[in-house]
């Protein structure tokens, strides 16, 4: 019997999928409290702003005193005008309270990811929009809803500026237009509200950039449940994502 030799091109190799690792620790943990922080703003909120659906621009604003806009929904206390011929009933008292404690979370949750993010080098790494990739390219990809298969192990340039744009820009602004509406810290800190405008221009702005927050988040889902919900969801339990497969 003549003895064979074994032709390695001849095997079949099974594809391997290995995890790679994806978020620390931290970032996810404060991705979910964000998360839950957000949603529970934006419920209170919306029933904030149905007490008195009307904006103001400067220091003082009331339902006797011509609006800067205001929103086409019926109010839940019956001396704001607004042209419906019925009253709401008034959830201000726990929407207020959950709004303020769901605020401090946001922003201790916030604080520890940018320390992190600074001494970790998270930022520089996953934040900082990379100069190899081309930002036509990827806009066109979102456009389309088509996302690339190379987002699933890091952020490509549109996230990179999407996220530092809602980390280091929309969330401190909106600390910030909290902070001012708080008659206590307007107080001690009055500049914080005269850079704004006033008071009522504190509101006004805060209103703008939670509209585009949400719309941050409408968009970040979409993309994400395109692109894989599954596999993404689980990189941000996990903090692992599917390596590209690998064929020999």
């Amino acid at each position: 019997m003549a003895d064979s030799a074994w032709d390695p091109s001849l095997a079949v190799v099974t594809p391997v999928s290995t995890a790679t690792p994806r978020h620390a620790g931290l970032v996810r943990a404060t991705h979910w409290i964000t998360a839950l922080c957000f949603f529970a703003l934006l419920l209170s909120g919306v029933e904030i702003l149905i007490s008195h659906p009307r904006f103001y621009w400067g220091e003082t604003g009331n339902s006797n005193m011509p609006a800067l806009f205001q929103i086409p929904i019926p109010a839940s206390r019956g001396h704001v005008k607004t042209g419906y011929n019925y009253v709401l009933p008034d959830q201000n008292g726990w929407s207020r309270s959950l709004h303020f404690q769901s605020a401090w979370f946001l922003v201790i949750s916030g604080l520890l990811y940018f320390a992190y993010g600074i001494f970790s080098g998270h930022f520089r790494k996953n934040l900082v929009p990379a100069n190899r990739q081309s930002f036509s390219t990827v806009l066109k990809n979102h456009l389309r809803f088509k996302p690339s298969a190379d987002d699933d192990t890091s952020y490509n340039v549109l996230q990179r500026i999407a996220y530092s744009s809602v980390v280091f820009v929309f969330f401190p602004f909106m600390i910030w237009t909290g902070l001012a509406m708080s008659p206590a810290i307007a107080s001690a800190f009055p500049s914080i509200v005269t850079l704004l405008g006033g008071q009522q221009s504190a509101r006004t702005l805060h209103f703008f950039d939670s509209v585009l927050l949400v719309g941050f988040v409408l968009v970040h889902v979409l993309i994400v449940a395109l692109a894989g919900f599954g596999p993404r969801m689980r990189a941000m339990i996990t903090g692992r994502a599917a390596a590209p497969k690998e064929t020999a």
